[in-house]
């Protein structure tokens, strides 16, 4: 999955979640005000996320310093990486 694919699917889930123009995300969109999102719109947010990219951000202290549009898809691309790097090097094992 391209970092372009990842932008894609995060403005796509959430103009469809909070019924936002795409015109309206743009990398330097603040979640409030810009995009009119607020914290209880984060844990929304969030599920949405892990359910686009199946997997947890919960946890992840990070998530508490994103306040633009930009700063999650930074976030989200950085993410995937790591747990794409991560499935590369466990090992493959063989059943007999």
């Amino acid at each position: 999955m391209t970092e372009q694919e990842i932008v894609e699917i995060v403005n796509e889930a959430l103009a469809e979640e909070f019924e936002l123009e795409m015109e309206e995300m743009v990398p330097t969109a603040l979640f409030n005000p810009d995009l009119g999102l607020d914290s209880l719109d984060a844990v929304d947010m969030v599920i949405v996320l892990e359910q686009a990219f199946g997997f947890k951000i919960r946890q992840d202290e990070e998530i508490q310093q994103i306040r633009s549009l930009g700063d999650l898809h930074e976030f989200v691309i950085n993410k995937k990486k790591a747990l794409d790097a991560s499935e590369k090097d466990e090992p493959e094992y063989k059943t007999a």
